[in-house]
C-alpha cells in the first residue's frame, strides 16, 4: 500500500490541537484525542430549533441566529398581534408586546435596539416602535402608511421601501428613518412592489422578490439616494419571501412562486444570485427572517396553516471532519 508521504508529497503532522483554519484535504493527527483528523467542506443547510411559543404568519423580524426577536404577526380571527418574543440560539422567551398590534410589518436593527414599523393593524398603517431590550415605545410615523415593506438597517438608521398602501396600491416609496423621524426619498424602487424582502445598511441595501402584483425576482441596490436595478434577478421568482445578510452578501429564503410555496434558498454575491443546495425543511411564506448570509435564522410564517417553526442556516464553509476507517 502507498504511502502518504508518497500520495501527497509530505508525512502527516502530529498536533496537540486542531489547526485553526485548514485547507480541504489537509491532514493531521491529534495527539490529544488521539484521532487523524482532515480539512473537508460542510455544504449549505437549514436546522430545526425549539419553535416559537405563538405561532403566526407575516412577523417582523431582527437580530441575529443567536439573538433574534420576533414580533408582531397574524393569529386568525381577532387578527393582528402583538406579541414579542427574543431568541437565544435555542429556544424562544415571551417579552413585552408592541403597542400597536400589527402584521406585515417591517422590522430592523438587534434584540436589543430593533425598529417596528408599517404593517396592518385595521388598516395599513405607519405607527414606529422602538424596542430597548425589553418595553416598545412609539416614535414618529411613516410619511406613506403601508403593509408588506422590507427594510434594512438599524434602530438609529433604518430604511423601508415598497408595499402595499391603503388605496390598495403597489408602491415603491422609500423613506430614511434617523433614530426619530422618517424622511421620504423623492426616488424610489424602479419595480414599485410589495411582499419583497430586504438585507444591508440604510446606504447599502438590497432589495428583492416581492408582487407587482405578478411574482418578480426583480433585484436592486440602493446606495444611499437612488435604486439600481440588477438585471440579473433571483432564480426563482417569488413573493411573501424573507431576506437576512448584506448587500454583498445577501440571503433570500422561502416564499410563494405564484404555484406553490417553497423552501429555496439563494445567496448573493453583490452580482449575481445563486441557488444553494441548502433548503428549507418546512416551505413556507409570510416568514420572518434575520441574520447573515452564513448564519440566517427563518421565523414562523404560513403554509396551509399558521406556523411556530424556526430554523437556523449555516453556509457552506470549510470544516473539520474525523477520519475513520471504513
Amino acid at each position: 500500500m502507498a504511502e502518504y508521504i508518497n500520495i501527497r508529497g509530505q508525512s502527516i503532522e502530529v498536533v496537540a490541537s486542531d489547526p485553526a483554519n485548514p485547507t480541504i484535504g489537509q491532514i493531521w493527527y491529534n495527539s490529544t484525542s488521539n484521532t487523524l483528523k482532515g480539512g473537508g467542506f460542510q455544504a449549505a443547510a437549514w436546522a430545526t430549533s425549539n419553535p416559537l411559543n405563538t405561532a403566526r404568519s407575516s412577523p417582523a423580524g431582527a437580530g441575529t441566529q443567536t439573538a433574534g426577536l420576533a414580533f408582531g404577526g397574524y393569529v386568525g380571527p381577532p387578527g393582528a398581534t402583538g406579541a414579542t418574543e427574543e431568541y437565544d440560539g435555542a429556544t424562544w422567551t415571551n417579552s413585552n408586546n408592541l403597542n400597536t398590534a400589527r402584521y406585515s410589518s417591517g422590522g430592523a436593527g438587534i434584540q436589543t435596539a430593533a425598529l417596528a414599523f408599517g404593517g396592518y393593524s385595521t388598516a395599513p398603517t405607519g405607527a414606529t416602535e422602538e424596542y430597548n431590550g425589553a418595553t416598545w415605545t412609539s416614535s414618529n410615523s411613516l410619511n406613506t402608511a403601508r403593509q408588506e415593506p422590507a427594510e434594512a438597517g438599524t434602530q438609529t438608521s433604518a430604511l423601508a421601501f415598497g408595499g402595499q398602501t391603503p388605496v390598495p396600491a403597489v408602491t415603491g416609496a422609500t423613506e430614511e428613518y434617523d433614530g426619530t423621524s422618517w424622511v421620504s426619498n423623492p426616488t424610489g424602487l424602479n419595480t414599485a412592489r410589495f411582499a419583497l424582502a430586504g438585507a444591508g445598511t440604510q446606504t447599502a441595501a438590497l432589495a428583492f422578490g416581492g408582487g407587482t402584483p405578478t411574482v418578480t425576482g426583480a433585484t436592486e441596490e440602493y446606495d444611499g439616494s437612488t435604486w439600481t436595478s440588477n438585471p440579473t434577478g433571483l432564480n426563482t421568482a417569488r413573493t411573501i419571501l424573507a431576506g437576512a445578510g448584506t448587500q454583498t452578501a445577501g440571503l433570500a429564503f422561502a416564499g410563494y412562486t405564484g404555484t406553490a410555496y417553497t423552501g429555496s434558498t439563494e445567496e448573493y454575491d453583490g452580482s449575481t444570485w445563486s441557488t444553494s443546495p441548502g433548503s428549507l425543511n418546512t416551505a413556507r411564506g409570510y416568514l420572518a427572517g434575520c441574520g447573515t448570509q452564513t448564519a440566517g435564522l427563518a421565523i414562523g410564517g404560513y403554509f396551509t396553516t399558521f406556523i411556530a417553526a424556526t430554523e437556523e442556516y449555516t453556509g457552506a464553509a470549510p470544516t473539520t471532519v474525523t477520519i475513520t476507517a471504513s
